[in-house]
């Protein structure tokens, strides 16, 4: 691979990496107001394992990206931006999973591995991955 392609996929892997965050964040955000109405920092903590501390800051940097509204005390909502953001990581994350059941995954580990790839993929994998999948009658 020339030295410039290595890079470039680098480049990609550590920008992967920035949005991941996010991604999962949105993602959690959506589903808790789904299941719950709403979304609050101390089921965010729970779901994520991390302290509230980390989702506060966390939720602070993507309020100020556009994609969460939030006030002290209060429920966290989605914009219209993260709206999008997340049904399009939730998305992905159907697709993943599909793929690797097609493939033979079990549930559970099609489940937990698409958690990682969900954020890597590119958009032309995932389109191989959807013709794939419907080949195959899924």
């Amino acid at each position: 691979m020339p030295f410039g392609e290595q890079a470039e996929g680098f480049r990609q892997t550590r920008a992967a990496r920035r949005s991941e965050t996010a991604e999962d964040y949105v993602e959690l955000i959506a589903e808790l107001i789904s299941t719950r109405g709403e979304a609050r920092a101390v089921d965010i903590a729970a779901r994520l394992g991390v302290a509230q501390a980390t989702v506060a800051n966390t939720v602070a940097r993507l309020q100020r990206e556009g994609f969460v509204v939030h006030r002290p005390y209060r429920a966290i909502f989605l914009t219209e931006t993260g709206r999008r953001l997340a049904d399009a990581v939730r998305q992905r994350h159907r697709m993943v999973v599909t793929f690797l059941l097609a493939l033979g995954v079990s549930e559970r580990t099609a489940a937990q591995d698409a958690e990682g790839i969900e954020h890597h993929v590119s958009e032309e994998t995932l389109q191989a991955l959807v013709r794939f999948v419907e080949a195959k009658g899924g």
